[in-house]
């Protein structure tokens, strides 16, 4: 499976990431979800993986300027991926999919326990 990463390009952790994988020389396809966008089936295949509170970032400054109501509906898979579709930025940068299940977030050494790749 091609690895692609899910992201937004100004994002310095996206940044980061999409900087690590070139220098250890692994292809990989880069989607800005603000531009191209999510579909419902994409963000499932996200869940399978993961736990919706690990894709919603609660600590960035998309969910902190969300009406106090509004986050409290968000309180399963469903409204996680409702918000998630709806608001994009509200996800934790970047999502990994390919070699092996989907991951989030970036560190040097996350990503060589993911690709086997020596720094």
């Amino acid at each position: 499976m091609t690895t692609t990463l899910y992201g937004i390009p100004n994002c310095d952790t996206v940044k980061k990431a999409r900087t690590w994988l070139q220098d250890h020389g692994i292809d990989f396809t880069f989607h800005d979800f603000k531009k191209q966008g999510l579909t419902p089936e994409l963000v499932k295949s996200w869940l399978q993986d993961l736990d919706w509170t690990t894709l919603v970032n609660r600590k960035g400054t998309t969910w902190r300027n969300l009406p106090d109501e509004r986050k409290a509906a968000i309180v399963d898979a469903d409204s996680a991926m409702a918000l998630m579709l709806e608001n994009p930025s509200v996800i934790k940068r970047p999502v990994v999919q390919g070699a092996g299940p989907v991951t989030v977030g970036f560190s040097p050494a996350a990503f060589e326990e993911k690709f086997g790749a020596a720094a």
